[in-house]
């Protein structure tokens, strides 16, 4: 076999094995409006953890869904997720107020624990941005099923000003926090 073709085989090997570990493992989400301020800003780069709460197996209706080595979502945690349905598309961060088991009342915008909202359902979570006008979350869009939850969010990787060029955005102080 000659060298060119090692090299090619070599590459495109490490190229495949690279993008399993993304899909599989971690992935990196950018933060774009005032969901969650103060706490991420908008071009934050989140790196999120898609083992946290086991590996999710979505087929797109080709397979059916499952996780694999499950774990809970704890109250608290900061997760991505998808939205049901065609409404709003795209991956949204927000933190967890109530979890399977819990009763929730909303009292002028805010989650009152314990309630008489029952989020009893094995795999339903009531997930709160921060900011309260945010479209997307438990508020305005009801119960988010597991299966919609992709990850932990572990740190925040890099912040970015998308309004500066390239060289000259980066917010050094919120990297790797």
């Amino acid at each position: 076999m000659s060298n060119w073709l090692k090299f090619v085989i070599a590459f495109a090997s490490a190229f495949v094995l690279m993008l399993a570990f993304r899909a599989l493992a971690f992935s990196v989400y950018t933060v774009e409006g005032k969901g969650l301020q103060p706490v991420y800003i908008s071009g934050d780069r989140l790196l999120v953890n898609r083992w946290s709460y086991g590996l999710r197996v979505d087929g797109n209706g080709m397979l059916p869904y499952s996780r694999m080595l499950r774990k809970p979502v704890n109250k608290g945690d900061i997760v991505v997720f998808d939205i049901p349905g065609d409404s709003i598309s795209g991956e949204f961060v927000a933190r967890c107020k109530a979890v399977p088991g819990d009763t929730i009342r909303l009292k002028e915008g805010l989650v009152v624990i314990p309630g008489i909202k029952d989020c009893a359902d094995a795999d339903y979570y009531w997930l709160e941005s921060i900011h309260p006008k945010n479209p997307a979350d438990s508020r305005h869009l009801g119960f988010i099923s597991e299966r919609n939850i992709i990850g932990r969010v572990v740190s925040i990787l890099y912040s970015h000003d998308d309004s500066k060029n390239f060289l000259e955005g980066y917010r050094k102080e919120r990297m790797f926090q």
